[in-house]
């Protein structure tokens, strides 16, 4: 039984990602123990089937899960590569995402993505009022967890770069501030407290700094401060709202967006704030910039006519727009740098919010499956 539901979270991940197009399990025939590792590959090629992915589970003495798995070439009978892990029972499906990354790897020539999580806003209630929550959950949706009770506003969660934490803004007690939840302890801590409005926090790639904004005077700018707390050092200084930085993998630059020419824009400059300079001219407005993990792209918000998502290289050229919707906003990447989650929201005072995510091609759109509405999603890292 454990076998049949781990062989369906590697034929859901590779379905999902919209490259492969798995059999049915009902097309096909059961195999034994033995044809796991010495597959019958005349019967695989009578399915039409390029490529085979078996393997296997079993319990150990100690209480602990073994789990292997495979993948051949058809047509040239021959193994491709394979994989195995010792696992609590408790991450069962976490080696299923393995498995699975194992096999759109070698087969793509891509980083891996699904053995990840996502951390993002769960609303629910009135429009005018939503109760706003931290959640969690893996990739898929699976493992669905809220980290918050909702009695403050949640806003803008962000993964610290080893995962053992969350950066976001809350309202608590009606004062905006910017705090860091540990994930395995459940406590949060302040790192920027002032009477301005803070918000849009991001760790920096090594975790040392945390960027954010800060409305001060009638002018926000993006600042930084250390993710221990300290003195924010204020990075851009123009008339107007500078906001919404992001990291470049390195750490050597940073994206944010400005109205400093009289319009939402897209900006890049050097870690340390100098050499500010505006790479968005395609027309319309742009919001919530985020630099690829690949470091080759980086996807934005488009407004105008509606919100959509779109990528440009970190020069401003070769724009994209992924979507096509009504609003979508709040791009992030995966891990590997080819699909961006973001969320959907719908028309008029009732329209609820979902999360989707759309590959590069901007073909392969699908929605993730939450339990309330979502918004705001943070894809983190591989999972070590």
């Amino acid at each position: 039984m454990l076998g049949r539901q781990l062989a369906d979270i590697v034929t859901n991940d590779l379905r999902n990602s919209g490259l492969f197009t798995p059999l049915s399990p009902g097309q096909l025939r059961p195999i034994t123990f033995p044809e796991v590792t010495a597959p019958g590959f005349d019967y695989w090629g009578s399915t039409g089937a390029q490529a085979l992915v078996q393997g296997f589970i079993r319990a150990n003495g100690d209480g602990n899960l073994t789990v292997g798995c495979y993948l051949y070439d058809v047509s040239s009978k021959a193994e491709l590569t394979r994989t195995g892990f010792v696992v609590p029972p408790s991450d069962w499906r976490r080696a299923g995402h393995k498995c699975a990354d194992m096999v759109y790897t070698r087969l793509t020539g891509e980083g891996a993505y699904f053995d990840s999580r996502v951390v993002y806003v769960s609303e629910t209630g009135p429009k005018g009022r939503r109760i706003k929550r931290l959640a969690i959950m893996d990739q898929d949706g699976a493992n669905h967890r809220f980290l918050t009770n909702g009695q403050s506003i949640v806003l803008t969660p962000r993964f610290a770069p080893n995962q053992q934490s969350i950066v976001y803004m809350s309202y608590l007690n009606n004062r905006p501030a910017i705090y860091v939840y540990d994930i395995g302890s459940g406590k949060q801590r302040l790192v920027v407290a002032n009477a301005n409005l803070t918000f849009a926090p991001r760790f920096s790639p090594d975790g040392r700094n945390i960027l954010f904004s800060m409305a001060q005077g009638g002018n926000t700018d993006v600042y930084r401060v250390s993710s221990q707390g300290g003195t924010p050092q204020r990075l851009t200084n123009s008339p107007g709202i500078d906001t919404g930085g992001s990291y470049s993998p390195d750490g050597s630059k940073i994206v944010f967006e400005s109205d400093r020419s009289g319009g939402q824009q897209i900006y890049v400059m050097n870690a340390d704030g100098s050499n500010q300079q505006r790479i968005s001219f395609g027309g319309g407005r742009y919001a919530t910039p985020v630099w690829s993990p690949r470091g080759d792209l980086i996807a934005f918000t488009k407004l105008g006519g509606g919100f959509r998502i779109g990528i440009m290289s970190p020069s401003g050229g070769g724009e994209k727009l992924l979507t096509n919707d009504w609003q979508d906003e709040g791009p992030s990447w995966s891990p590997n740098g080819r699909v961006i989650n973001f969320y959907r929201s719908g028309r008029g005072s009732g329209g609820k919010a979902d999360l989707w995510s759309v590959d590069l091609t901007g073909v392969n759109e699908r929605k993730i499956p939450t339990p309330l509405d979502g918004s705001d999603p943070a894809w983190g890292p591989l999972r070590p």
